[in-house]
């Protein structure tokens, strides 16, 4: 991966390695990774869930503790029977670029789960892949509502932030993330793009490549920017 790798046409530069986070659904642990009926007039997705306003659950974020990095986020949804198969189905295709076929699964499953913030996130990420902006912006603060802080909806929201143009309050999502969460290297990563490309920003860039550089070692793309970005600082 090269420089230009860090501007794709749609903003999809987010930070895949990531530090360890768990979403604890009914006692279970599980690694975060990331039924369409027939054509009949129904609600808005957004009309739906204001009727449906989640129940209050004990929704936490903690830290991991023994010398570990990450955090894990306790969350008790409502479940059905085929929740978890459809979810992972539809991240799978968000991941292969099928966002088309997977916004009405995650739209479904939120309807049946309005009180879980993963399938508010998924969901969040496909409609930004697709320019569905409005739409994105208003689950990832729903998201929020339910976890305040939730530093992967804080990471996509920043994604959104920036490829909306709103530059200045990406960084400040960002960095408002790191305060709390300062070892989650996809903010780290992005902060550091952010900084570099859009903000013109190589002090904060080079801040940033060099603490998830030496975090993640194994990514040699981030080494080769580090790399250009001393090249460039160098030389003004």
């Amino acid at each position: 991966m090269g420089s230009n790798d860090r501007q794709d046409k749609k903003g999809r530069v987010v930070g895949q390695l990531q530090t360890l986070y768990l979403l604890r659904l009914v006692g279970l642990i599980f690694l975060f990774s990331f039924a369409v009926g027939c054509a009949v007039t129904k609600p808005s997705l957004t009309e739906t869930l204001a009727e449906q306003k989640p129940a209050e659950e004990k929704k936490t974020i903690s830290r991991l503790e023994g010398g570990r990095t990450g955090f894990i986020i306790t969350e008790i949804p409502d479940l059905s029977a085929s929740w978890h198969a459809d979810f992972n189905r539809a991240v799978v295709m968000v991941k292969d670029d099928m966002e088309i076929e997977a916004i009405p699964i995650l739209e479904e499953i939120v309807r049946q789960s309005p009180g879980v913030t993963a399938p508010y996130i998924n969901l969040a990420m496909a409609y930004r892949h697709t320019e569905r902006f409005e739409e994105a912006e208003e689950l990832l603060q729903t998201a929020l509502e339910l976890v305040p802080d939730h530093p992967v909806a804080n990471n996509e929201y920043g994604l959104l932030l920036r490829q909306t143009g709103r530059f200045e309050d990406a960084r400040e999502v960002y960095e408002s993330t790191l305060l709390l969460f300062p070892e989650y290297l996809p903010v780290r990563r992005n902060l550091g793009i952010l900084c570099e490309l859009y903000l013109h920003d190589t002090a904060c860039a080079a801040e940033q490549y060099s603490f998830y550089s030496q975090t993640n070692p194994e990514d040699g793309a981030v080494a080769l920017w580090i790399a250009d970005l001393n090249l460039r600082m160098g030389s003004k």
